[in-house]
């Protein structure tokens, strides 16, 4: 890994434009792009190639599909047409997935945006689950996924860690514990602490950024940059 940033904002507002113009540059947080990368001057989506790093095997219309948000509230505000989408069906098996990303000739992801759950799991990969080994996939099913709904398809850390940049984005109070205890022990101190699926990013070759704000890392007493609004990383 060529280097780690940890960048706080003061809310979760004052990093929605940051984050935006990150993903221009090098082109789950659609609530923020749905509102800043729209307004971003000359932006052109017409080239893009967008993947799912995972989602919920529900209905497309479900509010649970992670597709459909983004479809309905930033797909629908930018010019990428519907082939630079690759969506995972819900009625079809993960294979249909893979199958998307390898005739796109897609091994390695510009740019992959995550976010950490409370118990610290990442995409769909979460603590002491079965497909956290699996190194042979790609792309894995998920059948039983501790967090409802049970099925679900997910990328494997492989697959993620090829990435050119990973950004985690993580915001507000409720992320601190989580935040304080990854950055306690894998992240910084390479110690035996809780096994936490985010702490298995690990890009070969490339920038991890965590994206945060102030209520998130309040807990945290190591280096972070404070860039301000309107910042580009």
């Amino acid at each position: 890994m060529s280097g780690r940033r940890v960048v706080v904002f003061s809310s979760a507002a004052e990093l929605g434009p940051a984050l935006a113009h990150m993903v221009a540059s090098r082109a789950d947080k659609v609530s923020m792009l749905s509102k800043e990368l729209p307004a971003l001057p000359d932006l052109d989506c017409s080239h893009w190639l967008v993947g799912f790093c995972d989602d919920r095997l529900v209905p497309f219309d479900d509010g649970e599909n992670t597709y459909g948000l983004h479809k309905n509230q930033l797909f629908s505000k930018i010019n990428i047409p519907d082939s630079g989408v690759l969506a995972i069906d819900p009625s079809l098996s993960v294979q249909d997935y893979a199958r998307k990303l390898k005739e796109e000739d897609i091994s390695v992801f510009d740019l992959l945006l995550l976010d950490m759950g409370p118990d610290g799991h990442t995409c769909s990969l979460f603590p002491d689950h079965p497909p956290l080994e699996d190194v042979h996939k790609i792309v894995a099913p998920i059948c039983d996924s501790p967090k409802p709904p049970p099925q679900r398809v997910s990328m494997t850390f492989p697959m993620v860690n090829l990435a050119h940049c990973v950004v985690f984005v993580s915001t507000g109070g409720s992320k601190a514990p989580v935040l304080k205890v990854l950055f306690s022990f894998q992240v910084l101190e390479g110690g035996e602490g809780p096994a936490l699926p985010a702490a298995r990013v690990v890009p070969s070759n490339s920038e991890l950024f965590w994206l945060t704000d102030e209520p998130a890392t309040a807990s945290l007493t190591l280096q972070m940059e404070r860039p301000g609004s309107a910042a580009k990383l």
